[in-house]
């Protein structure tokens, strides 16, 4: 299975700081039992039109089934990962933010500002996680079982 990783972050894509949250995608994904993985491992700025380019391209031409994003769910200015995906989505399936904000918010109150989204485009899921590591470490176990049934479904097995 072709997996996209993208990490959504002005400062990791300059070398500011080393991103955590890409490799932490790796292992917790991993961790879920998924075998087999052709990763593709991404990192760029906060930049909308570049960000919507790079999803069209992953889902249209290099055919990736899942992609998963890392940053840029926030209330900042520069955090337009949902605006962008939902740009390239075809369907959105707004019930991994809604369950992801959930598991979050139990631990951590602010976890309401994320903005954190998912859909289909073709037959390709893309889902925004979190960008902090420790939240991703909580958040993907959950929807895996979700990831798994609409990967089902996108490849017409359902």
């Amino acid at each position: 299975m072709k997996v996209a990783r993208l990490t959504l972050s002005d400062r990791a894509s300059s070398g500011a700081y080393e991103d955590l949250s890409g490799p932490e995608i790796e292992r917790v994904f991993m961790a879920c039992g998924f075998a087999d993985v052709e990763w593709v491992r991404i990192v760029m700025p906060d930049e909308r039109t570049r960000i919507e380019d790079i999803l069209r391209r992953l889902c249209d031409e290099q055919a990736c089934e899942l992609i998963l994003t890392t940053g840029g769910t926030g209330p900042a200015p520069r955090d337009v990962t949902p605006e962008a995906t939902r740009a390239v989505l075809e369907r959105e399936l707004p019930g991994f933010g809604e369950i992801m904000r959930m598991q979050s918010f139990a631990k951590v109150p602010t976890a309401i500002l994320s903005r954190s989204t998912a859909g289909t485009r073709g037959r390709a899921l893309i889902v925004n996680l979190p960008g902090n590591p420790k939240a991703i470490g909580e958040c993907l176990p959950l929807i895996v079982p979700a990831i798994r049934e609409a990967l089902r479904h996108l490849r017409g097995e359902s």
